[in-house]
């Protein structure tokens, strides 16, 4: 199939795929006669692995490591588990600065509904910030 089929089928750009061959997320197409990407079927199925990797939150670099594994021959299985276990780490960790956020930023808004704008200083732009 030629890239813009291929883009249709994989919910993407024909840039994205360009890009993602140059960062070898895809291995280089096969080329037609007339040299135009020549994609099989299987990239389809590579492609939604992609798109599920980053909807975990996973980035490029550790993707193509995961598809290096399996192109390797190998089962990324573990190597997954270590990615998703540091993963859910930094999940808790900005969950966490999340909440201690919320909690100042609904202090500031507490103190600010007090507010008496006869006492502002007009030297500061608000004393609530």
């Amino acid at each position: 199939m030629r890239i813009g089929e291929l883009a249709r089928a994989g919910g993407t750009t024909t840039k994205t795929l360009r890009y993602y061959e140059t960062v070898a997320l895809l291995p280089a197409p096969a080329r037609t006669a007339a040299g135009y990407r020549d994609y099989d079927a299987t990239t389809v199925a590579r492609l939604d692995f992609i798109r599920r990797s980053q909807a975990a939150g996973l980035t490029l670099a550790q993707i193509r490591e995961v598809l290096q594994v399996r192109d390797a021959g190998t089962a990324p299985c573990h190597h997954v588990h270590e990615l998703l276990d540091r993963r859910v780490h930094e999940l808790d960790r900005q969950i966490a600065d999340l909440q201690a956020l919320r909690l100042t930023v609904a202090e500031l808004r507490d103190s600010a509904s007090e507010a008496d704008p006869e006492t502002c200083n007009p030297s500061t732009v608000c004393r609530y910030l």
